[in-house]
C-alpha cells in the first residue's frame, strides 16, 4: 500500500457534524496539521468526503 499525507488547510468550523467527525477519524486535530497514512479504500473515501478542507499529497 502507498502512504498519502493529509493536511487540513480549512476550518471544520461552521461544518456539518459529519464532516468534523471525518476530520476527527482522519486524526486532524487543527489547521495545517498533517498526519501519513496508508491510502485504503475506507482512508479514500473519508477524503473524499472532506475533499474541500484538506490537501493530499503522496509520499513516497
Amino acid at each position: 500500500m502507498s502512504k498519502i499525507k493529509i493536511t487540513q488547510v480549512k476550518s471544520g468550523i461552521d461544518r456539518m457534524a459529519r464532516q468534523k467527525r471525518t476530520l476527527q477519524a482522519l486524526g486532524l486535530r487543527k489547521l495545517q496539521h498533517s498526519v501519513e497514512v496508508e491510502a485504503t479504500p475506507q482512508i479514500l473515501g473519508m477524503v473524499k468526503a472532506v475533499h474541500h478542507l484538506v490537501k493530499v499529497e503522496e509520499v513516497k
